[in-house]
């Protein structure tokens, strides 16, 4: 009996299904990944809810105008001046800039920029349907550039909801809209560049994007292919004022925060250590006696909610409210992002182990520091040169010139040498030495002991805690230095 046949047809059969399967799974991918056919079915989705914003500001006399930097403007302003020479000054007039924003519930709640509607008088919301409402000022955070506008309507609005800003990859398809240059309602599209960018804030975590994004597109969302606002439209990188491709957006997971919190207390309420930090480098991890270069050193613990429950100088917070920290960055982002008043546990690295705290966070904004300064009579300090630095005693005439407390201590660099490893890692003349070797010093003997100390004991590096305006910081230098 010839059973070849049969088998070979199975066979056959069996390959032909697992190739279509693959073809399948292969067009599927290939779909969710390319790029698409259209956004105008996106657009459509979303338009409704995006809206332009018109704002009219009293402008002093000797102010430059809302549209400063414009050519014309500039050359009016000059002409005005050279005529009005002598003249009674010039009374106030008023002023208009435009934005972009969108609405995030049908109730009227609209989102944008801070600096968009920032000493406006009249904020005005254009609607893609053409309608106008005047809008409310309902709260502002300067520090992560994000205003929460309020209009009333006699009808529900049609809203965008926000999409998770951390799912977002780069190369993923984006596209901006808003009312780039006055235009009107204007859409660009392009991908993802980047992500976590840093501009100048703490709390900064921007999403990179070359979709086109010009003056006027500021508060508008960047949205992903699901019609979710990923991103406020804030800031462009731009030689010349126009898109290089350049541009950046607040991500959602930190504006959806600020939202809540503007929408519940009409403010930001963020929560507060109480600590100064500064990164862990290899020298300083292999200094300390940790394992790798992660965590948050703490550099001072002044009067606050770190040093009622304990924190102490040169402890590294590597995990707060059960978050591991990475770096100085982390901490301070999700410090922030912790309520007021909660207790968190914060597990800290000290002298060789770890340990747990248990810290009531205090609201940041309310947190205060000030640091009086005072002056002696002048003495004659004594000096020593080591590692690079000249270091001198701390005397009342230096307090002085520093502005230091009268019960500040330590040593201060009088000189540095620019190509010994100190400068390279930082200390400048006038920065005043308060530890070395985790031990603090107030005479030159002292410095003097520490650093044989070091040595005999075999240490590859050497910590220094130093203080500079009053700010302080950890530095740890190679002992084979001189």
């Amino acid at each position: 009996m010839n059973t070849q046949r049969p088998i070979g047809a199975l066979r056959a059969l069996a390959v032909f299904a697992i190739g279509l399967v693959m073809l399948i799974v292969s067009s599927l991918a290939a779909a969710a990944q390319g790029r698409p056919d259209t956004f105008a079915d996106l657009v459509d989705q979303v338009s409704g809810a995006v809206v332009n914003i018109t704002t009219n500001t009293t402008v002093a006399a000797s102010a430059p105008g809302p549209n400063r930097g414009n050519p014309l403007e500039d050359f009016f302003e000059e002409f005005r001046d050279r005529n009005n020479q002598g003249r009674p000054e010039r009374p106030s007039r008023r002023g208009s800039a435009l934005g972009s924003g969108f609405v995030i519930s049908e109730d009227g709640y609209i989102v944008t920029n801070n600096h968009v509607i920032e000493n406006a008088d009249e904020i005005l919301i254009e609607f893609f349907s053409g309608e106008e409402l005047p809008a409310e000022l309902v709260g502002t955070d300067p520090n992560t550039d994000i205003a929460l506008l309020k209009v009333d309507s006699a009808k529900p609005l049609p809203f965008v909801p926000f999409g998770d800003s951390d799912v977002m990859r780069t190369g993923d398809w984006v596209m901006a809209m808003g009312n780039p240059l006055g235009q009107g309602f204007s859409v660009s599209a392009g991908i993802v560049s980047a992500r976590e960018r840093e501009l100048q804030g703490a709390y900064d975590d921007y999403i990179q994007t070359d979709a086109a994004i010009n003056r006027g597109n500021s508060g508008g969302p960047l949205f992903n292919l699901d019609g979710e606002v990923i991103g406020v439209n804030t800031a462009i990188l731009s030689p010349n004022g126009g898109s290089i491709g350049i541009g950046f957006a607040m991500s959602s997971n930190v504006v959806t925060n600020v939202v809540d919190q503007l929408q519940e207390f009409g403010e930001t309420r963020r929560g507060w250590l109480g600590v100064r930090i500064q990164d862990v480098d290899p020298e300083l991890a292999e200094a300390l006696g940790l394992e790798s270069a992660n965590g948050a050193l703490v550099t001072d613990v002044p009067d606050g909610p770190a040093k009622e429950a304990g924190i102490l100088p040169r402890d590294v917070i590597v995990t707060f409210d059960g978050t591991d920290i990475e770096n100085t960055r982390e901490l301070v982002r999700t410090v922030g992002n912790a309520p007021v008043d909660k207790a968190v546990r914060v597990i800290v690295f000290r002298d060789g182990e770890e340990q747990t705290l248990l810290v009531t966070l205090g609201r940041r904004e309310e947190a205060e520091a000030a640091v009086p300064a005072s002056a002696q009579q002048p003495s004659q300090p004594s000096s020593v040169e080591l590692m690079g630095m000249t270091v001198s005693d701390l005397t009342d005439e230096l307090r002085a010139q520093l502005g230091l407390d009268t019960d500040a201590s330590g040593l201060v660099v009088a000189d540095i040498d620019p190509d010994s490893s100190a400068y390279t890692k930082g200390l400048r003349a006038g920065d005043l030495i308060e530890e070395a070797g985790q031990v603090r010093v107030e005479t030159i003997r002292q410095l003097e002991d520490r650093l044989a100390e070091a040595r005999e004991a075999g240490q590859k590096s050497f910590l220094l805690l130093i203080r500079r305006g009053g700010d302080p910081r950890f530095v740890a230098l190679a002992l084979d230095d001189e």
